[in-house]
């Protein structure tokens, strides 16, 4: 298992969880590559922060035949859409994501605006300037199937894991535990510049400036806590597995209000 395969350059490194699990950092987002190497059936979710679209499309080719069977999106901010709209015109394959998140990707929502007052560290500060606004794939994007399936994988199933947004999903298989858990846990402080420049390797909750319901944020940390997972690939930081997850997770659910909520925010109340 190659957690020590990191490979970096410039901006972008990449993580190897399994041998079909691939996490490719873009800036400070990860995307992941779901798939056998060289297997014609493999999903992206996610797709990052914007002017990663060529990055994205040299891995994949170096690692997959063709294109993806879908791409599976979390949820629909900008750091985790930037290039979605580029990679579904290039790939022509469909977007899925959860029908409380298709108005935030069909141009007829726009998300709250981020909370710089949360606290935290620079990027939180800085989190005024990050985009909040919708946008359009038109029909290009569906619903997830009702039945918790993700299209494109077997054995794979989605969970619904709102707090950061309203329609925030987490992937789930079961055969090995590995959780794919886009922003609803997160293994670097993102409110820190710092911490996000280092990399440092600790569970927390999602991003705070940019999270509005701080009830369903714990419920979904609950509800991720009770799936036992023993490897979670995130949308910050790196992979965790092993003890260190189980105690993590258990300690996230048991000092939620002390650790995760901010102590202050627009969105707290």
């Amino acid at each position: 298992m190659a957690f020590d395969n990191l490979i970096t350059s410039g901006m972008t490194s990449y993580e190897e969880a399994a041998p079909d699990i691939l996490s490719l950092r873009t800036l400070f987002v990860n995307v992941v590559f779901i798939g056998e190497p060289g297997s014609r059936n493999w999903v992206l979710v996610d797709t990052g922060m914007s002017k990663f679209t060529n990055c994205i499309v040299d891995m994949a080719a170096e690692r997959f035949p063709g294109p993806p069977s879908a791409i599976i999106l979390t949820h629909g901010h900008f750091d985790h859409v930037g290039t979605v709209i580029e990679l579904e015109q290039f790939w022509g394959v469909p977007v899925y994501a959860h029908p409380l998140e298709i108005p935030y990707l069909t141009g007829l929502k726009n998300y709250p605006p981020a909370d710089p007052s949360v606290g935290g560290g620079l990027m939180a500060r800085l989190s005024f300037t990050y985009p909040n606004e919708a946008i359009n794939l038109d029909d290009r994007v569906f619903s997830l199937p009702q039945d918790r399936s993700v299209p494109g994988l077997s054995g794979w199933n989605w969970l619904h894991t709102p707090g950061h947004t309203p329609g925030h999903i987490s992937l789930f298989r079961e055969a090995d535990r590995l959780l794919i858990a886009g922003d609803a846990i997160v293994s670097v402080k993102q409110e820190s510049l710092w911490s996000v420049l280092l990399q440092d390797k600790q569970l927390h909750g999602p991003p705070a400036y940019f999270t509005t319901n701080w009830q369903e944020a714990h419920r979904s940390v609950q509800q991720i806590r009770h799936l036992e997972p023993k490897m979670a690939v995130t949308g910050h930081g790196h992979v965790l597995s092993g003890e260190m997850l189980r105690e993590s997770l258990q300690a996230l659910d048991q000092h939620f209000e002390e650790e995760a909520v901010p102590k202050q925010g627009e969105y707290v109340d």
